[in-house]
């Protein structure tokens, strides 16, 4: 298993963002006054863990990522996505290995690309 974890200026305002637009729910969230320690946020059998950076290791903190997430229905994640002002970058796609896609940016810069490609049944 392989759990991404992503540092945020604003961890609280990305947890919200993550929950309205891409529908990931609260798993666990440790919070130090406005510093977010700690955050599991699920999504299906997947975990993102998230935190505020520059709160420790330097080494530990992420600059701007890419993720891949495995959706059901594109279309309908995409819809829910935009209405939650995601900023898309990229349009709703046939992808020529089968899949269908589209990929949206989070407040902070990391780009989220959501599709029916999965590489544990192709």
């Amino acid at each position: 298993m392989i759990i991404p974890t992503l540092r945020y200026t604003d961890a609280k305002a990305a947890i919200e963002f993550l929950e309205r637009a891409f529908g990931f729910e609260r798993h666990t969230v440790m919070e130090d006054g406005d510093v977010i320690t700690h955050a599991e946020l699920r999504y299906g059998d997947g975990v993102v863990m998230l935190g505020t950076g520059g709160q420790g290791d330097a080494r530990f903190d992420t600059g701007r990522n890419v993720i891949y997430v495995v959706v059901e229905d594109p279309d309908a994640h995409y819809e829910q996505a935009k209405a939650a002002g995601a900023e898309i970058v990229m349009e709703l796609t046939d992808q020529d290995y089968g899949s269908r896609d589209y990929a949206a940016e989070d407040p902070e810069g990391n780009v989220w690309s959501f599709g029916t490609y999965n590489p544990f049944t192709a």
